[in-house]
């Protein structure tokens, strides 16, 4: 990731205060500095803002218009991902290891990319957050062994995605369904998957404009949040 040149970029003061969104730049970049602090991380997340940076970069932080979103009820499941749930192929679980999920992450190998974006200081400010309660973790396992899963934070009624991981075929998407699919029953409003892929279009998500989308998420956060260890407040599935 390369800092842009020759604009001007809001640098973060130590106050946990951010720029107002419709200051980002065209592609979503909205201020540099500050810390991973779970005051400020938890700040940024109720203003539809999120840290994304390379490990020799300073904290960069975003909020990108158009912005991509899943709505719970527009979830699309594939013929063929049923019949990987009806083959009981996976067992899905929640919190219960909440570090090799984020671990997994951070090692995964992505095409186009040197080095990743969860550097240790992120890594070690999402592992706080959800010893608070706000970040939770979907492991996937194959006989005992987990072989996808994904992790983000959840304020409200709002899911903030950050990031996922697959060592086998169809183990992100069987994590990603059974989260969306158990978040619909407990009613929330809206998954941030925050930039487009095709494998997240391909399950439902879409692009809605940024005023929409922090529209949505001020209302959600009216509701009080599902805070905790998500394996306790949530039955185990195996699907």
């Amino acid at each position: 990731m390369c800092l842009p040149i020759c604009m001007p970029i809001y640098r973060i003061p130590q106050e946990l205060i951010f720029p107002h969104q419709g200051n980002a730049e065209p592609d979503g970049l909205l201020g540099i500095g500050g810390d991973l602090s779970p005051e400020r991380l938890l700040l940024a997340y109720e203003n539809g803002i999120f840290p994304w940076f390379s490990e020799h970069d300073p904290i960069l932080w975003w909020c990108p218009d158009p912005r991509f979103v899943l709505y719970p009820y527009k979830l699309k499941v594939s013929k063929s991902m049923k019949q990987v749930f009806r083959k009981g192929i996976f067992t899905i679980t929640y919190d219960q290891d909440f570090k090799a999920v984020i671990q997994e992450c951070q090692q995964m190998y992505r095409p186009g990319q040197s080095g990743t974006w969860i550097t240790d200081d992120m890594l070690n400010a999402y592992v706080e957050l959800h010893r608070l309660g706000f970040a939770h973790s979907v492991e996937v396992w194959q006989e005992g062994t987990i072989v996808g899963g994904l992790y983000g934070v959840s304020l409200g009624k709002s899911f903030f995605g950050e990031s996922m991981f697959a060592k086998t075929s169809n183990a992100s998407k069987a994590g990603f369904i059974t989260l969306v699919q158990d978040l619909q029953q407990r009613n929330f409003d809206i998954i941030d998957c925050q930039v487009p892929t095709q494998h997240l279009e391909s399950l439902g998500a879409e692009a809605i404009s940024r005023e929409l989308f922090l529209e949505s998420i001020h209302l959600s956060q009216k509701n009080e949040s599902l805070r905790g260890n998500w394996g306790d407040l949530m039955d185990k599935v195996s699907r």
